[in-house]
């Protein structure tokens, strides 16, 4: 889902084998569909990047917001959503560790059931503190959401709000997308290295991998 295109079309249809316990990569040039339980946050920012990718491709990415019960009812209903939709998609999902008990238990059911996971911990903020170049270690999500809204006023001279519907062209405008996932995936890597489940492993998240 990166927005240059050029030289990905040999990428399209390839599966890159990369499952362990954090998250496979998926061909950039395919059709997703992204499942989250938030209407805030991550919803505005899959929104904001699919508005951001050309009008002819923009169908290409689907966003729905699910309000399950549990984290577990995710995968039961992105399999739904997978199966009555016309145009066969990568389903991923996206939350945080958070609250979400059996962290690990929900992210190897996922992968188990062929859905991509797009997880954070401890929040989505983490992720979007690569784009200002760092992702510190604030195990406690309230406080990583403090400090990224410091940062984010750092650099933009706005205020941060979780409801932002234009939080994904603020930050590419002000952050830098080419570097972010390469951040991110250096954190990944030095947990794999050192042999950490996700529920372990903090700061990191496994978001980056759509652009990989």
């Amino acid at each position: 889902m990166a927005k240059d295109k050029k030289n990905n079309s040999s990428r399209a249809g390839k599966k890159h084998d990369r499952n362990r316990s954090f998250a496979s990569r998926t061909p950039i040039l395919g059709y997703y569909l992204i499942v989250t339980d938030t209407d805030e946050t991550e919803r505005n920012y899959f929104e904001g990047l699919r508005d951001s990718i050309p009008t002819e491709i923009r169908d290409r990415i689907v966003i729905h917001v699910e309000k399950a019960k549990t984290t577990y009812d995710l995968i039961d209903r992105t399999l739904e959503l997978c199966g009555s939709q016309a145009q066969q998609r990568i389903p991923w999902i996206v939350f945080d560790r958070d609250e979400v008990k059996d962290f690990d238990g929900m992210i190897q059911s996922a992968l188990q059931s062929g859905i991509n996971v797009g997880w954070s911990n401890p929040c989505f903020e983490i992720w979007m503190h690569a784009y200002f170049g760092k992702m510190p270690n604030l195990p406690e999500s309230t406080v990583c959401c403090s400090h990224f809204s410091n940062i984010f006023e750092k650099h933009t001279g706005r205020k941060y709000k979780k409801n932002d519907p234009d939080i994904y062209e603020k930050l590419d405008k002000y952050g830098n997308l080419e570097k972010a996932p390469k951040f991110a995936e250096q954190r990944i890597a030095q947990a794999e290295s050192d042999g950490l489940k996700p529920s372990e492993s903090c700061p990191a998240c496994t978001v980056h991998l759509m652009w990989l």
